[in-house]
């Protein structure tokens, strides 16, 4: 197992009803910023229960936050804090409303051009606005980590930062909040969530035992319960076990101590800033070509994955690695997540601008061996077609 450091200071508060605690959670003087993304959470009635929670504290509201939030739209929201000097930001929705919240949070006081915020990747933060979150989508793990991803718009650029100071403080995780969600975010979640575990666990061995065992497991629970999650969406045990597995999958946890990937999520995020294409479909795209153009290097651990995961225990070595892959594709398919850049209505001829964007913003040596150059990645790509 590798040296790590392991720290997490975000506190959760679960269950039904749970949205009630932000009285005790969120201090009595603060000046509060709301910010949600676009209708539902006023629909479904979250928005008017966290307010209620927040009780007499002065409240300012700040929706529109993108599903793919921009630093455009946030440095409206940066504006809003600065004029209305409020102290305490609270994120209400889903992964992208948390990241955009975590770089608000970073940008009020930062000193400078925020946007060098995202291109340091957050080596030059020194501190952000305290924050909060109420979570409505299981997805990203956003609500516990110290990570966010924002897009330029005038730029197509996608870059992703971190910062010691950007944990939220607390976040509220009421199951029953995800009851109205539609399917297809439900799948995406699913989807974002699986490839969260995979990107910290398909890489090569190290001997983190406890680190592959709970990997396996959030894996097999994802493929038990996401169909499921689909058919029957009022079931609260379905609901209640999503929404914390995708918690877990990026929490830190099952990623301590051992190496990490992410060149599935690099090319991804170009796909989604060029092609507006979601989040996890991207990574439903472009997960099993990756698997199958890098199974040499990651040959080791596929096996273990078709075994534990899948319980692929028959046939050659190939043989199981193709069979896992496969399956890997069929599950997301299964979900109405489709695997290819035909499905998009992306060909060929956009490989160059993608390869070309992946230069531009540095992902020329990604991966756990940093060996996914861009011949690399222009591989994968073609292989997702």
């Amino acid at each position: 197992m590798q040296n790590f450091e392991y720290h997490n200071p975000t506190r959760i508060v679960f269950g039904q009803g749970a949205i009630a605690r932000v009285n005790d959670l969120v201090p009595a003087t603060a000046r509060v910023l709301v910010l949600y993304g676009g209708t539902s959470a006023k629909k479904n009635g979250t928005l008017d229960e966290v307010k209620a929670a927040l009780g007499a504290r002065e409240i300012r509201e700040f929706g529109g936050i993108e599903p793919n939030p921009t630093f455009e739209t946030l440095m409206e929201a940066v504006a809003v804090v600065r004029r209305e000097k409020l102290d305490f930001l609270l994120a209400v929705g889903g992964g992208s409303v948390i990241d955009g919240t975590k770089f608000v949070a970073a940008a009020v006081h930062f000193e400078g051009d925020p946007w060098t915020i995202l291109e340091t990747h957050g080596a030059n933060v020194t501190g952000a606005l305290p924050f909060g979150s109420v979570l409505t989508l299981p997805a990203t793990g956003s609500e516990m980590n110290n990570g966010a991803v924002v897009t330029r718009r005038a730029t197509q650029a996608k870059l992703a930062f971190r910062h010691v100071s950007v944990f939220p403080q607390f976040s509220v995780l009421d199951p029953t909040k995800t009851y109205t969600l539609p399917p297809r975010q439900i799948a995406n979640g699913v989807v974002d969530a699986f490839t969260h575990i995979v990107e910290q666990y398909l890489t090569y061995p190290v001997n983190g035992f406890a680190q592959d065992r709970f990997a396996e497991g959030l894996l097999q629970t994802l493929i038990e319960i996401g169909p499921k999650a689909l058919a029957h969406p009022h079931d609260y045990a379905i609901r209640s076990n999503l929404m914390w597995v995708a918690t877990l999958a990026l929490n830190g946890l099952i990623g301590a101590g051992v190496p990490q990937d992410w060149a599935t999520h690099m090319v991804g995020h170009e796909l989604t800033a060029r092609y507006d294409i979601d989040h996890a479909r991207t990574l439903a795209i472009v997960l099993p070509s990756m698997l199958q153009v890098r199974r040499d290097s990651k040959r080791a651990k596929l096996l273990q994955y078709a075994e534990r995961v899948w319980q692929i225990t028959s046939g050659d070595d190939d043989a199981r690695i193709d069979e896992a892959i496969a399956r890997t594709r069929a599950f997301f398919e299964s979900l109405d997540v489709t695997t290819r850049l035909a499905d998009y209505n992306v060909g060929a001829d956009a490989i160059d601008g993608l390869v070309a964007q992946l230069e531009a913003h540095g992902m020329t040596q990604l991966g756990e061996h940093n060996d996914v150059t861009l011949d690399v990645s222009r591989r994968v790509l073609e292989a997702s077609l």
